[in-house]
């Protein structure tokens, strides 16, 4: 298949139309991601092994995005232009750095308390921030600096009130730093990196996002799937099958969760990593609200302050663009 050159530009200003749909995509992934706990806790029994949810979403994902391909009228354009290379070069690096990523965090996540893996992992937004300036020269006003600083410690008290019961599984300092707190803090660069370059595939090389979708999550799936392998998780499907404690609600979590993963991708191509980092983090204010709705479970102190700090930093953030300054 031939492959047709697109000339690298740096993102241009948003359009009215595209304001809209930045917003639109925006709230929608916010409640995604808000409700996609409480839904998978009431639709997911325990029994359900965990790969087996994770690849069949990603299975709704891919078809997903070829149904919106379809509809929209561009996927037989994309196939005529679908290569391995740009493949590999716009998807392949940051589903890469992500599976990387998730693994650093797993280790980190058994040899840290909360509190401080809650606050380390929280500065993958300022990493988000400044490679896309390094990657696409997107820069920041002193303002917008500020609101995210405000995010980060609006962040750190939302995961504070959800788990800090959780203690370290060491006292050593050693195996604290290097299995702790080193393994989050690279967790961190590699997630901002990764958004970053997910950012520079869709506005600058102009892939497109539901064929970014599509190709993250074949070769997500694929390092999945080696990973079972030797993993306990394999080993139960072998023995119980791929469906085993699945039922006809458990499709609910999982097509739910395909939709977030296609958000996520207009959300990056649209508005950008930042932005994406605000919707994260105004979605653990929905889920303490549907908590509180459907559980009974009020918010925390720590919830009630973070909800102010949100609601600020993304009105700073939005109205304080960055400008560039006139030369006389």
């Amino acid at each position: 298949m031939a492959a047709t050159k697109h000339r690298a530009s740096k993102p241009g200003p948003i359009s009215p139309n595209s304001s809209t749909k930045v917003w639109l995509f925006s709230l929608l992934l916010t409640i995604q991601y808000g409700a996609q706990p409480l839904i998978s806790k009431r639709f997911t029994r325990r029994e359900v092994i965990v790969t087996s949810s994770v690849l069949a979403c990603e299975v709704v994902k891919v078809v997903s995005a070829f149904i919106l391909m379809a509809k929209d009228g561009t996927l037989k354009r994309l196939y005529k232009e679908w290569t391995l290379i740009d493949s590999l070069t716009a998807s392949g690096l940051p589903a890469a750095i992500y599976a990387l990523q998730n693994s650093l965090l797993q280790i980190s996540y058994k040899n840290l308390d909360s509190l401080t893996f809650s606050m380390l992992n929280q500065t993958k937004l300022f990493f988000t921030a400044l490679f896309t300036y390094i990657i696409l020269g997107q820069r920041q006003s002193i303002q917008q600096i500020g609101a995210l600083f405000l995010l980060i410690i609006a962040a750190i008290l939302l995961s504070i009130g959800e788990g800090s019961s959780k203690a370290s599984s060491t006292d050593s300092p050693d195996e604290i730093l290097f299995y702790g707190i080193v393994p989050v803090l690279v967790a961190s660069v590699l997630s901002g990196l990764a958004s970053a370059l997910c950012q520079w595939a869709t506005q600058v090389k102009k892939h497109a996002s539901y064929l970014m979708t599509v190709e993250m999550s074949v070769i997500g799936s694929l390092c999945l799937l080696a990973s079972a392998h030797k993993s306990p998780d394999g080993t139960a499907i072998r023995q119980h099958g791929f469906f085993y404690g699945w039922t006809p609600l458990t499709l609910i979590p999982v097509t739910m969760n395909a939709v977030g993963g296609i958000l996520v991708g207009l959300v990056t191509s649209y508005a950008g990593g930042v932005r994406k980092g605000f919707v994260v983090v105004s979605a653990l204010l929905v889920t303490a609200l549907l908590q509180f709705v459907f559980d009974g479970k009020p918010p925390s102190p720590y919830c009630l302050v973070a909800f102010p700090l949100v609601i600020t930093s993304i009105s700073i953030y939005q109205k304080y663009p960055y400008r560039l300054k006139k030369k006389d």
